[in-house]
């Protein structure tokens, strides 16, 4: 299913629904980010996805990292909430979403890197290497804030 992102466009279209959704910015021992090409909108991005009935949101992070990365991973602590109303994604179906995503740090426990339907590509990234791939600008919002040492309190924007 294809996706387009509207980013503070005055032509997007109204949002539909909204759907609480996870991201993890996820660390190696080296410092690298986890990070999957997807295939809905051809952008790198941080692995995440739609939290489920029946689970906690921590469950949801492990869940769609291992889906999408084949990692395991073990969650630390919340990065922010990001539920920009200027954000929106049209879906191929007619759902237009409002962004709802609440982003976690999270560290590698287990597995090995793997593609699913969501990931065409997944690697390790150097943060100095980030300006050379496609980002979504809401989405390097959130891993400069999972990066910024310096940040005490969580995002909530």
């Amino acid at each position: 299913m294809g996706r387009t992102d509207y980013y503070r466009d005055p032509e997007a279209p109204p949002a539909n629904s909204v759907v609480p959704s996870v991201t993890a910015l996820v660390q190696d021992a080296e410092g690298r980010l986890l990070l999957i090409h997807k295939t809905d909108n051809d952008l790198w991005a941080l692995p995440g996805g739609g939290h489920d009935i029946g689970e906690s949101i921590g469950e949801t992070v492990v869940r769609e990292v291992e889906e999408e990365t084949g990692v395991r991973v073990d969650v630390l602590s919340v990065v922010g909430l990001y539920t920009d109303p200027a954000h929106v994604m049209a879906y191929d179906d007619g759902e237009v979403r409002q962004q709802f995503s609440i982003c976690f740090r999270a560290r590698p426990v287990a597995g090995e890197l793997r593609t699913s339907l969501e990931s065409k590509e997944v690697r390790w990234v150097d943060p100095a290497d980030l300006e050379s791939l496609r980002i979504h600008p809401s989405m390097m919002l959130r891993i400069r804030h999972g990066l910024d040492s310096d940040r005490a309190e969580p995002y909530i924007g």
